[in-house]
């Protein structure tokens, strides 16, 4: 009975005033369109990002934390973004109705693991890595413009250079850290996987618009930071391009090491490569983690990676799920979508495949 009273009290606290201290400290709107603080009831997750903000601000918080921005920062961004009845993005791209079910599955996956955690979850690595919180000294970017990003921090702003040999020649592929022969062997005994809550999967059919999915989450995530990770150094290519035209060049940031900061949602596009190397050097800054064509990071090294980092939310995409779902399970337990080949066809997003005979030549 007295934690009923405890919260009922809580409850009665909240006011105009903090939501607007909560609303420029997460630049986030938190009530949507025709919602009042009745619609806050505690408890909820919503609820908990206001407490856990209005907590942080009376600390003397300046920028939402590391912990603040991983629990809450997607969850509340995908929440505005999913209000409208036609999401779009930046440059007006409409999402289609697959790439929006991936981001809602997210968001109900989400939501389900903060309400049944009660807020508390491993947010730190298994391994030390020597990581900063905001305010003990990491420079932190300012805004500008009423709380637009500053130009993507540099080298001077604790962004390490990457080491010669993380580069890699325009032509040359990643090294797949992933073999279907060893893949198919039964794992003995589960390993220890602490983040194993906050990674999830879906599968959209090569053609159906994964790469845009992937920019949906970077537009719902407004303080915190967002990691693609691809397999080929032509696809961070493509990312790069495909994030820039969609009206998000300004949030690109090389990447962020050593705990350095940057609390206005920076992306950063990098490898599976680069990230085996450098793993236990990146920012928890990063509160999501994409990770592009998820099968190929199932190997050995790269999952084991993952693994040792349960803070941030990981999220794989694939066109191969129907194939090799149980090996993607393994890594990413809760599938929030399936938009495969033949329902791609159907739909008409892609063309169906039809077998044509050619004639030989003479």
């Amino acid at each position: 009975m007295a934690k009923t009273t405890d919260v009922a009290a809580g409850a009665a606290k909240l006011t105009e005033a903090d939501l607007d201290r909560v609303r420029e400290f997460t630049r986030e709107s938190i009530l949507l369109e025709g919602e009042t603080i009745s619609d806050l009831p505690p408890g909820t997750a919503r609820r908990r990002a206001v407490d856990a903000a209005l907590a942080e601000l009376d600390d003397g918080a300046e920028v939402p934390s590391f912990e603040w921005r991983r629990n809450y920062s997607l969850l509340l961004g995908l929440e505005r973004l999913l209000w409208h009845d036609d999401p779009e993005l930046t440059d007006g791209t409409d999402l289609s109705e697959h790439q929006v079910d991936a981001l809602a599955g997210t968001l109900a996956a989400l939501t389900a693991e903060l309400e049944r955690t009660n807020g508390t979850r491993a947010n730190g690595r298994s391994r030390g890595n020597g990581q900063r919180q905001p305010g003990d000294g990491t420079a932190v970017a300012e805004a500008k413009n009423g709380g637009d990003a500053e130009a993507a921090p540099t080298e001077g702003d604790g962004a390490a250079e990457l080491a010669e040999d993380d580069v890699l020649s325009p032509d040359e592929e990643e090294p797949l850290d992933w073999d279907e022969a060893e893949a198919e062997e039964e794992l003995t005994e589960a390993p220890e996987d602490p983040g194993a809550t906050r990674r999830f999967w879906f599968e959209h059919a090569t053609g159906a618009g994964k790469t845009v999915a992937a920019v949906g989450f970077v537009e719902a995530s407004r303080t915190g930071g967002v990691l693609i990770l691809t397999h080929r150094r032509n696809l961070v290519d493509q990312f790069i391009g495909e994030i820039s035209t969609r009206g998000y060049k300004d949030r690109l940031s090389p990447p962020l090491l050593e705990g350095a900061d940057h609390p206005y949602g920076p992306v950063t596009v990098e490898t599976y490569q680069w990230f085996v190397r450098n793993a236990s050097r990146v920012s928890d800054a990063y509160s999501i983690v994409i990770c592009d064509e998820a099968h190929t990071a199932l190997g050995e090294k790269t999952s084991a990676c993952i693994r040792d980092w349960p803070g941030p939310v990981f999220i794989g995409m694939t066109a191969t799920g129907a194939l090799i779902a149980r090996h993607v399970a393994d890594l990413f337990p809760t599938q929030t979508s399936r938009f495969d080949l033949a329902q791609a066809a159907r739909r008409g997003v892609i063309a169906p495949l039809r077998c044509i005979r050619i004639p030989p030549g003479p």
